[in-house]
């Protein structure tokens, strides 16, 4: 019987361009796939308007996981969007740990 190890995290993020709009993807390493998308190295997105912002990150069990909640998050109207985006930088702005 072997054991499997457990499945490694994947992530939802939403990064803000230049022109406000917010691009929603997966990836198993937000932080580097947002340099990614900085660098011109990631989604054609970011041609007309270049990525600012990593602005929202969501971590999900696993890759199956990650893109189901895409889909739901890109179903979003951009309102909601915000919200998401608004509710994270809250938790993180009334975080004990921030001073």
């Amino acid at each position: 019987m072997t054991d499997t190890p457990p499945a490694k995290p994947w992530f939802v993020y939403l990064v803000r361009a230049a022109n406000g709009a917010l691009y929603c993807g997966i990836s198993d390493d937000p932080q580097r796939r947002f340099e990614q998308h900085r660098s011109g190295k990631g989604a054609r997105f970011f041609f007309s308007s270049p990525a600012q912002a990593l602005v929202y990150t969501e971590r999900c069990p696993d890759k199956r996981a990650a893109l189901r909640r895409e889909r739901a998050i890109k179903a979003l109207p951009k309102a909601a969007k915000e919200h998401l985006v608004a509710a994270a930088t809250m938790v993180e702005t009334d975080s004990p740990l921030s001073v």
